[in-house]
């Protein structure tokens, strides 16, 4: 992406996009896949994300704190996204492809409170995290 305030990654995962996404629509797991180890458990959350559901997490960045989501995009097998309060958004959209899915992480957190993202120095590792959380993914869906 060309913006310094988002960041996005992709990996080919070798299975279907409904097994990915079905990872993702629960909350209830997102501590077992997040490469950043920031999200430390779900507060609250339906069994399953659908576009309007909100869910709360545990998190730690530096500091404990929890957050409400709101997911924002949700297409079957193929797009969810949610934010918080902030409005700094992940998505994550899922590409079938012969063999599996190419799945793509995108933060964007291009928004008006992003000074507590570059202070935090959290844009400098974004990356990386993400690169993480998409090969622990990949280590689940394949188990």
């Amino acid at each position: 992406m060309n913006s310094k305030k988002i960041v996005s990654t992709s990996r080919f995962i070798p299975v279907a996009p409904s097994v990915i996404f079905d990872l993702l629509a629960d909350a209830r797991k997102h501590s077992t896949f997040d490469g950043s180890g920031s999200v430390l458990h779900v507060r609250k959350a339906p069994p399953r994300l659908y576009l309007g559901a909100k869910f709360s997490m545990d998190m730690k960045l530096g500091l404990r704190y929890f957050t409400v989501n709101k997911v924002v995009v949700f297409e079957e097998d193929r797009s969810i996204a949610w934010h918080h309060w902030a409005q700094f958004t992940w998505r994550y959209d899922l590409e079938e492809v012969p063999g599996g899915t190419n799945v793509t992480e995108t933060f964007d957190f291009d928004k008006p409170w992003s000074f507590v993202i570059t202070r935090s120095k959290k844009d400098q590792s974004n990356l990386r995290d993400m690169k993480a959380t998409l090969e622990r993914i990949e280590q689940l869906v394949t188990a």
